[in-house]
């Protein structure tokens, strides 16, 4: 029997890889980077033999073509090296893959699969930062956040615990680490509804998640003139909260928040929330430690790191529910 042994949540932005020299509040990146480091390193002593990574696709591997809400990377892993995150096939384990894609199917929860996935930085940023030397099979595991209609919060929380119980099933006694790439809060300056871009940028942003498979980089140095163009927009109180309900064994409340209730606190990128949600639950939403919270403008993103160890939680259990200290309607003060 495979175990589940670490989960690590972190935010992603390719601005630090390609913006560190403009950064002004150099306190709070350094915090941010120090903590991807010491997260790293609980993550190498964990011992994994594989990590899942749950992360989004920014349309560079998955276009509006087709998007599933949830999709296994059971083959091939290529990744697409934007911005200075790797680049080319990564090392995977395609029999725990295929065994793990089967097992959530029937444990009820029916992923897609790609025999030969293209991951971006939703994927990749972690792989960077949080593998680095570490020579371990990754699992990609692509939630849909930025294509409406998105997966119900409630259902990346089944999600989730089916990953466990799917884990649980896997011959081999394999350890497994699950890591949530994505959020905090930010704004990207892409449409909400792709249905409905409300200006050019928008428009033409579209067209390069419909028209992208095979010549993204037709479309790169434009889309990237606008995310660097981009007026930053941070929740930071929402950021808190989150982090303090993780700490607490208590991000299961969130199961309830509606996609426009959850873009209200914590804008449109954090939709990707859905993998700190699917980590969560596959650990059994045990109390966690957050290591750090870095609101960048300079990055666009609320960033923030935290690491959920099973026999910590085993040896403090979770205190009692606050209130929720989240009311969707102040996201916008």
């Amino acid at each position: 029997m495979s175990e589940i042994v670490l989960g690590v949540g972190a935010s992603h932005s390719t601005l630090m890889n390609t913006h560190w020299d403009r950064v002004v509040h150099t306190d709070r990146a350094e915090a941010f980077r120090d903590a991807l480091d010491a997260a790293r390193r609980r993550v190498a002593l964990a011992r994994p033999d594989v990590v899942v990574i749950v992360g989004s696709n920014h349309f560079r591997g998955l276009w509006l073509d087709l998007v599933p809400a949830f999709t296994v990377g059971v083959g091939e892993v290529v990744a697409m090296g934007e911005a200075g995150t790797p680049k080319g096939p990564q090392r995977t384990d395609p029999e725990f893959a295929r065994a793990l894609a089967a097992d959530l199917v029937e444990a009820g929860t029916e992923v897609a699969i790609s025999a030969r996935l293209q991951i971006d930085h939703g994927q990749s940023h972690a792989i960077q930062y949080l593998l680095g030397d570490l020579d371990v099979p990754v699992v990609p595991l692509v939630v849909n956040v930025f294509a409406r209609p998105l997966p119900t919060l409630a259902r990346c929380v089944q999600l989730g615990e089916n990953l466990a119980k799917a884990v649980r099933k896997i011959a081999g006694e394999r350890r497994v680490v699950v890591v949530a790439s994505g959020g905090l809060s930010h704004r990207l300056p892409w449409p909400s509804d792709w249905a409905d871009p409300q200006d050019d940028d928008e428009a033409f942003l579209v067209d390069a998640w419909t028209n992208g498979r095979g010549e993204w980089e037709r479309y790169d140095r434009r889309r990237r003139e606008i995310i660097v163009a981009a007026r930053p927009t941070i929740f930071p109180e929402f950021d808190r909260a989150f982090l303090d309900d993780l700490a607490g064994g208590h991000l299961r409340r969130y199961a309830s928040m509606t996609a426009d209730e959850l873009e209200a606190v914590a804008g449109n990128g954090g939709q990707e929330l859905r993998t700190w949600l699917v980590m969560a639950a596959a650990l059994g939403f045990v109390p966690g430690t957050p290591l750090v919270y870095a609101p960048m403008p300079e990055w666009l993103t609320g960033m923030g790191v935290a690491v959920l160890d099973p026999s910590e939680g085993d040896r403090r259990s979770a205190s009692p529910a606050p209130e929720s200290r989240l009311d969707p309607s102040e996201g916008d003060r």
